[in-house]
């Protein structure tokens, strides 16, 4: 079949094959060059194609999986590659979106193995069978099974406290976050406990900063000093309990986790470690 008659039934299947690219990779233009790529593979084949949509879905997905593997052996150049949208200028927007799965989904995938992201991603978020699935991973569809299994496990992990636990802390991080967003210094001392007490590993001060501060005001100013990086932060479970995610260029640099106390925010320590931590999506 000829280019330019692929290219009107390429373009109609391009936002799929785009958005499942992106969630597989989490990089915008990441996505947009495997997608071109893609293209330029169907445009110079020879084969014959009797399912457009399964090619095509495999072609993207062992792309997809390469540029995911390359990236899980040098983690330290991956500085770039994760792209969370950015949250919107308006205060009340920024809520919004910090409580988008979606954006919490692409912290939570990163955190997968190349083979586990593309099983959940192609199973679960694109209803690709297993049976389709497994040629793509060269793995048989009873281990795509278990690797999409185990993918869901610790995407979907559940939280460590009582619903009511959960409502009260989530509520309280999500008014810590929109409050730091908007550099809402008296929404900050409401939200904090009068003897609130913040601690910080060293790798994630900035100059003048220090390890440790106490008292409501003083972590409040803080934390309207910081509201730039709060904008690229999602509300997810951090080992079970909400928390946050701060990202640098999209990419998770920082956990933020949070005691809370009749409502307020007692204490929250900040880590420059994400790896240490198991992180889920906050769906409920």
């Amino acid at each position: 079949m000829r280019a330019d008659s692929l290219a009107p039934m390429f373009e109609q299947r391009r936002d799929r094959l785009r958005g499942l690219a992106h969630r597989m990779l989490g990089a915008t233009a990441q996505a947009e060059d495997v997608v071109q790529d893609a293209w330029l593979r169907l445009a110079d084949t020879d084969a014959v194609i009797t399912d457009l949509d399964g090619w095509l879905t495999t072609v993207v997905s062992r792309l997809c999986l390469d540029l995911l593997r390359a990236r899980a052996r040098r983690p330290q150049t991956r500085t770039d590659e994760l792209e969370i949208p950015a949250a919107d200028a308006d205060p009340e927007a920024q809520a919004v979106h910090a409580d988008s799965v979606e954006r919490a989904l692409l912290v939570v995938l990163d955190a997968l193995g190349p083979e586990e992201r593309v099983a959940f991603v192609l199973h679960d978020l694109f209803a690709v069978p297993f049976a389709e699935i497994g040629p793509i991973l060269r793995r048989t569809p009873a281990t795509t099974k278990k690797l999409a299994s185990r993918a869901r496990q610790r995407v979907h992990a559940p939280a460590a406290m009582s619903t009511a636990d959960l409502a009260e802390q989530r509520a309280a991080v999500a008014a810590f976050l929109r409050a730091a967003r908007g550099g809402d210094l008296v929404a900050l001392l409401e939200i904090l406990a009068p003897d609130v007490v913040r601690t910080a590993d060293p790798a994630t001060l900035t100059p003048g900063m220090v390890a440790v501060v106490r008292g409501a005001r003083a972590v409040a100013e803080g934390a309207v000093a910081l509201r730039r990086r709060a904008r690229e932060a999602v509300v997810v479970l951090v080992d079970g309990r909400p928390g946050l995610v701060l990202t640098r260029a999209g990419r998770p640099i920082f956990v933020l986790t949070f005691g809370v106390h009749a409502g307020r925010i007692t204490a929250y320590d900040v880590f420059a470690t994400p790896e240490r931590f198991t992180l889920s999506l906050l769906t409920s």
